[in-house]
């Protein structure tokens, strides 16, 4: 299977929002105004004795990630108003609409409740939380990200195929980048 610099790049562009927004909850963490809006997602519900998502599943994250995911549309929406040419570059959606800012909303709301889901299998498998679960850990966000975005764009399966492979690889080289910055424990 082959793919051309466009494909590539409308991969990236494309997920973009889903992926900044699944670092969010990471720097959301950090800033001490929002260490009150610490609800946790589940409600410390249980389900077999085992918490739902777990103590690090936070609203804080899943709202926070969701607004970041809208501006990184809102900001695609920008630069396509400005560069036209960049339309035809990454083709297939036409980002210089509104619409790129709920794309973005629903692809950053999709990535953080793929990962709550996966958090929730995580438990009931007896993961440790914070403990890599490999490859679901890398591919939960991609998982949740496409799936909401397909409420309001469907893309070719070679499309969906490339983002999960770029976006896995990107992953894995931010988790590591993130491990050395200290943002995170281990370094996948």
């Amino acid at each position: 299977m082959e793919f051309n610099v466009n494909e590539l790049l409308f991969a990236l562009w494309f997920f973009l929002p889903a992926g900044l927004a699944n670092a969010a909850p990471v720097l959301f963490n950090k800033i001490p105004v929002l260490q009150n809006f610490n609800a946790p997602l589940d409600g410390k519900r249980t389900f077999r004795g085992k918490r739902l998502f777990g103590e690090n599943k936070r609203w804080r994250g899943l709202v926070g990630g969701t607004l970041v995911g809208g501006l990184i549309g809102l900001l695609q929406m920008f630069l396509a108003w400005q560069w036209h040419w960049f339309n035809e570059l990454v083709g297939l959606i036409n980002y210089a609409s509104v619409f790129s800012i709920v794309l973005g909303a629903l692809l950053g709301a999709g990535a953080l409740i793929g990962d709550a889901i996966e958090s929730f299998f995580k438990r009931q498998c007896n993961v440790e939380p914070g403990r890599s679960w490999f490859p679901f850990d890398q591919i939960d966000y991609i998982i949740g990200g496409l799936l909401m975005s397909a409420l309001v764009v469907r893309l070719p399966w070679s499309t969906y195929m490339l983002i999960l492979f770029v976006w896995f690889g990107a992953h894995l080289l931010f988790s590591f980048i993130g491990y050395l910055l200290s943002l995170k424990d281990r370094p996948i």
